[in-house]
C-alpha cells in the first residue's frame, strides 16, 4: 500500500474530492495548511505574503492505483490548460503498516492488500 499526500489550492478542494469519489477513490483525510514552494510565497504591493493557505490531502491506497490517483489528482487540481505555479505538489510514499484502533489488529500492508 501507499500513501498519497496531495498539496493543493484551496478553491479546488471540492473538484478534486468529487474527481477522488467519481474515481472510486472514497476515503480521504482534508487539513487545512500552509506553507510556501519554490516561489518563496507572494509580493502583493509592498506586503509579502511568506505562508499561503493550501489543503492537504492524505489518502492510503492500494500500490496498483497509484498512476490512476495522481493522474485524477493532478487533473482536477490543475489551474488553466497548462497549469500554474502554486497548484500544488504530491507526495506518494510507501505504508509498511496499517493498524485497526477499534480492533487493536495490526496487519502488514501486504495483508492489507490481499484483504482489500
Amino acid at each position: 500500500m501507499i500513501m498519497v499526500r496531495a498539496i493543493i489550492r484551496p478553491e479546488k478542494t471540492d473538484e478534486v474530492l468529487k474527481a477522488m469519489l467519481d474515481a472510486g477513490f472514497p476515503a480521504v483525510t482534508k487539513m487545512s495548511v500552509a506553507g510556501r514552494g519554490k516561489q518563496r510565497g507572494i509580493k502583493i504591493g509592498d506586503v509579502t505574503y511568506d505562508e499561503i493557505p493550501k489543503i492537504l490531502l492524505v489518502s492510503v491506497i492500494k500500490a496498483e492505483d497509484k498512476d490512476f490517483l495522481i493522474d485524477t489528482i493532478m487533473n482536477a487540481a490543475r489551474t488553466g490548460d497548462k497549469g500554474n505555479f502554486g497548484d500544488g505538489k504530491i507526495f506518494v510514499s510507501p505504508v509498511e503498516e496499517v493498524y485497526t484502533i477499534s480492533s487493536g489488529v495490526k496487519e502488514a500492508s501486504e495483508a492489507v492488500e490481499e484483504a482489500s
